[in-house]
């Protein structure tokens, strides 16, 4: 099963599936970078409104606990606008969180038991700062943890400890944030250690992180799961050069193993005032896939198929 916000589904009801988006992220994490501030619900609705005509019928919001999530909210947008929304518990980068935020002083297993219990009863509605303690009623449906540059610390460590802990005990995916100048391959490495299994790993943005698509490939040959998204956003490159990268992972036979979405922030959102927009995808990349020669039914096995096997629950 996959879990929703508004409950569990079966994989084959699914549909399209952007693997990694944000609709909401306020408090402190929104005065970051006014640009990833994404705090109105009309707005928010009006986005999912594009993606659902366009032809999307789910998606994964990868915003995590205490990080400027509203689980009330997702379960609104996702009940007005028929889009199923997977949500997020975990941490992110320790930039979004203020000097004495609890998810730096926290143990291990008091992080362990806080993902579980969002993953099984109910995620914390939110104070970004205070700890959590009042439980909405719809739970996450998976982790989602943040890889930073640099060395890998104690505070990370543990809370990669306390990820892949939650992981194992609930079946439920390990979706990683990679950043530039990070060292994805000692991460699966370490999770590995930690009795995670590699098929139960998402590996975000190495599309734009990692020049090197040798890594890539070392990742997938291990088993874990690619999801690129650096899909209309010329910042980094354009999307001809993300055909190219998504090409090249086809040819060398890992097209199992590739999810796609947009990862928005309120400057990619048009309800917003921004672009390209929810729909970008549907309306733009895919068409530009096929006149690439990708075939169809790889087309729809990024969105569709492989979403479903990359999300669900194993062994409980």
């Amino acid at each position: 099963m996959i879990g929703t916000v508004t409950g569990d589904i079966p994989p084959e009801d699914l549909g399209f599936c952007q693997c990694h988006e944000h609709l909401w992220i306020a408090g402190y994490s929104g005065t970051v970078n006014p640009d990833l501030r994404i705090d109105d619900p009309e707005k928010s609705r009006a986005e999912l409104d594009l993606f659902r005509r366009a032809g999307g019928s789910a998606l994964v919001d990868a915003q995590p606990l205490g990080c400027g999530r509203n689980a009330s909210v997702l379960k609104e947008l996702s009940e007005q606008s028929a889009v199923k929304i997977i949500a997020s518990t975990g941490f992110h980068k320790m930039i979004y969180y203020p000097e004495d935020h609890w998810v730096r002083t926290a143990g291990a297993d008091t992080l362990t038991r806080l993902f579980l219990e969002e993953l099984s009863e109910g995620m914390y509605a939110d104070g970004d700062d205070a700890f959590p303690a009042v439980q909405t009623r719809c739970r996450a449906g998976l982790i989602k943890a943040a890889l930073d540059a640099g060395t890998f610390s104690p505070l990370y460590e543990k809370c990669f400890s306390a990820a892949a802990e939650a992981a194992k005990a609930s079946g439920v995916p390990l979706m990683v944030h990679i950043e530039k100048d990070s060292d994805p391959l000692t991460l699966a490495d370490f999770l590995r250690a930690q009795g995670l299994a590699p098929e139960r790993l998402i590996f975000c943005h190495l599309d734009r992180a990692v020049a090197d698509t040798a890594v890539h490939r070392e990742l997938c040959r291990r088993g874990i799961y690619l999801e690129y998204d650096t899909i209309g956003r010329p910042k980094y490159h354009d999307d001809e050069r993300e055909t190219a990268i998504v090409t090249e992972m086809l040819e060398a036979g890992y097209g199992k193993q590739i999810l796609m979405s947009l990862d928005t922030t309120r400057a990619r959102l048009s309800s917003y005032g921004g672009g390209p927009g929810l729909d970008h995808i549907l309306v733009r990349f895919i068409p530009l896939l096929r006149r690439r020669g990708i075939p169809e039914a790889q087309i729809q096995a990024f969105f569709r198929e492989n979403p479903a096997r990359a999300l669900g629950r194993k062994g409980n």
